[in-house]
């Protein structure tokens, strides 16, 4: 617990990064390799992971401290729990399918041809294969493994919010 504690910020902001690299990399592979397409639930997903990924690269160049290490936590657990809020929206979905399913427009088209006051109302809906479980792993769907890494973002994000200013300084 005590080398928990020593671990420098910096790297642990670059071991998110590299995560949230691994878990987009991971996504592209299941979409391109196995013709698994994504809904568009799964694309605000994969956003939210992007942008985790980036505030921690940036997080692990910029080395924060103090104040702004704090900041910086707050700001990837928030991003994290965006996203992990769509994968608990996605997860309802799937265990309580709509009555009627239509598949609707890809997001990309949805996003050059209508304002954002509709697309996103739209996506939350879940219309289309939103509900559609096409990939498990040991028992749990991609949403589901999502719900679970986001959380782990949030743990981590918080940690770097509240740890210890001296010990996570003690080494660089």
């Amino acid at each position: 617990m005590i080398a928990l504690r020593l671990l420098p910020p910096r790297l642990v902001f670059l071991a998110v990064f590299l995560g949230c690299a691994a878990l987009l990399s991971f996504g592209l592979y299941l979409q391109h390799a196995k013709g698994i397409e994504p809904c568009p639930l799964c694309i605000l997903q994969r956003y939210a992971f992007a942008s985790a990924g980036l505030i921690a690269l940036l997080g692990a160049l910029l080395n924060p401290r103090g104040l702004l290490l704090k900041t910086w936590g707050i700001v990837l657990a928030a991003s994290a729990l965006a996203g992990g809020s769509v994968s608990v929206r996605q997860i309802w979905l799937q265990h309580n399918p709509p009555s009627v399913s239509t598949c609707g427009p890809d997001l990309s088209y949805m996003v050059s041809r209508f304002p954002l006051s509709d697309v996103l109302p739209k996506l939350f809906r879940g219309e289309g294969d939103c509900a559609k479980i096409d990939w498990t792993f040991l028992g749990f769907s991609i949403a589901e493994w999502s719900v679970l890494c986001f959380s782990v973002l949030v743990l981590i994000g918080l940690w770097q919010a509240l740890r210890n200013p001296l010990a996570a300084h003690a080494r660089r």
